[in-house]
């Protein structure tokens, strides 16, 4: 069985849509945290969603696998409508790979054993199969020395591509990535970076919620900003950088490019 990633055809244009959302709304209570939310994304595309600390960028990746359930609108992943059908929240997450701000490793298991835990027990692969695939993500992620160590032996850029490479053993369709390097320290993001930079140009399907504003001008097809629930602003990295059309968007890149 190939290692090989699920690939767009041509990872330089997008082709068919993977993850629609439709007029979809949530609510913490009485607090209304994503507004009428539209937005299509295409295989091969990676979309960076930006805005200030509260605007609902994790919460509106975090509907995409049901992590958070919204209550109006509709979210289609693959052509599955998420819904309260177990069944099809299963089969979406199967699809969709995510990584958080914190690694979300288990401190008990080797690095192998982390990423072998979801293919042996969620899509029934052999344990010798697991294990080969494991080491290939970790080889593309620049980490297989680190096989069998434990997460609280490595540094925190390490543990960080420990997870994507955890994620990338369930051969997923879509990637989406909650502020990757947040919890960082700055001499360890640009080695996440990399990783991530290398994936786009193999083609991966990326929703990345970051600041991390060069990693959008060098991967990025979209830029989406977002302020209090809305998506104010999409544009290609270079409009929406050198051209910004909202008022919002202009103080957001004011405040955040030096």
């Amino acid at each position: 069985m190939s290692n090989e990633l699920p690939k767009n055809n041509a990872a330089s244009s997008p082709g068919d849509p993977i993850v629609e959302i439709i007029e979809m709304h949530k609510w913490f209570d009485d607090f209304h945290v994503l507004k009428n939310i539209n937005l299509t994304v295409h295989k091969g595309e990676r979309i960076i969603i930006c805005g200030p600390s509260g605007s609902g960028k994790s919460t509106l990746i975090r509907c995409i696998n049901r992590l958070e359930e919204h209550q109006r609108g509709r979210i289609i992943v693959d052509g599955i409508e998420l819904t309260n059908d177990l069944k099809n929240i299963e089969k979406i997450r199967e699809e969709v790979g995510m990584v958080f701000q914190h690694f979300n490793l288990f401190p008990h298991l080797t690095i192998l054993e982390n990423l072998t835990l979801g293919p042996v027990w969620v899509r029934k692969t052999p344990k010798a199969e697991a294990e080969e695939t494991a080491m290939f993500f970790l080889e593309k992620v620049h980490i297989a020395d680190q096989a069998r160590k434990y997460p609280g032996q490595l540094s925190g850029g390490q543990q960080q591509r420990v997870a994507i490479a955890r994620s990338l053993c369930m051969k997923p369709k879509v990637m989406l990535f909650d502020e990757p390097t947040s919890a960082l320290d700055p001499e360890m993001i640009k080695e996440v970076l990399d990783v991530m930079i290398d994936l786009a140009k193999e083609g991966m399907t990326m929703l990345v919620v970051s600041h991390e504003m060069g990693f959008a001008k060098s991967a990025a097809h979209r830029v989406l900003f977002m302020d209090d629930g809305e998506i104010l602003e999409e544009n290609t990295p270079v409009d929406f950088f050198e051209n910004p059309q909202h008022e919002r968007t202009k103080l957001f890149l004011s405040q955040i490019l030096h």
